[in-house]
Order: structure tokens, then sequence, then C-alpha cells
């Protein structure tokens, strides 16, 4: 993004946003920039899978309008989840509730095999770009 992206507080990335530069656009496009967040995992900061972690800004007004919204705090965040392959990025209100209804059901059904599907469908949302703005 270009430098002061957000000099007047966190805003979600729309399509066709001019803030991002064609090489990050590339880079969202095939989740690249989500890489550095290995090193979370590796520290035990993060687990492969689970709910995406989400900016502190968003995290009161959210946990206002979504009913249950808090409740997806009670794993560890994920480098990759169900909302994620199925969902894409959330920039509406809609897609935040879409989001967490699978945060919620991944919460209830969190086991190795769901994990196991949730990285090889992953892997297939890489290839293809699918959900990037």
């Amino acid at each position: 993004m270009h430098v002061a992206a957000d000099c007047r507080g966190p805003t979600q990335v729309q399509p066709g946003d001019q803030r991002i530069f064609p090489v990050g656009r590339l880079l969202r496009r095939f989740r690249i920039d989500e890489l550095p967040q290995l090193i979370n995992v590796l520290r035990g900061d993060m687990s492969m899978v689970g709910p995406r972690p989400e900016c502190i800004e968003y995290m009161d007004d959210l946990s206002k309008k979504i009913p249950h919204y808090i409740d997806r705090l009670g794993l560890k965040p994920g480098l990759t989840g169900i909302a994620q392959i199925e969902s894409g990025y959330a920039n509406d209100l809609d897609s935040y509730h879409r989001k967490i209804a699978y945060d919620l059901m991944y919460l209830q059904n969190c086991c190795l095999g769901n994990d196991l599907r949730i990285l090889w469908r992953t892997i297939r949302v890489v290839i293809t770009g699918f959900g990037a703005l």
C-alpha cells in the first residue's frame, strides 16, 4: 500500500482500491502477503487453521453488531480458515456476518480431519486467487 494509506484510520480494502500498488495487488491475490504470519505459527501465537485475527479497531464495533462475535475468540487465530476459503475478504457488514457464521461453525466442529480439508482447499484458493481484491 502507499505510504500513509491508513492515515485516516483503518479502512477495509475495496475492489479497485487505489491505495494498493500493482505488486501489492498481486501479493494479495495469491495470499503471499500472509506468509510472514508463518513466523507467528512457528512461535505458537497462531495455528495453521482457525479464525483469522481481526484488526483491534474493528473488534468493538463488530462485537456490538454481530451476535456471538466474541465466541470466535475461543480458539487460537489461524493462518487460514473455512471463512477465508468460502468467503474471501470481508469488506462490509454482510460479509462479516457470513465469515463469523463460518468461524462459529468451525469452532463447533474443529478436528484434525477438518483442518486437513481446510488446508487442502486453501491451496486451491491460493492457486486460483479466489476472493482476492
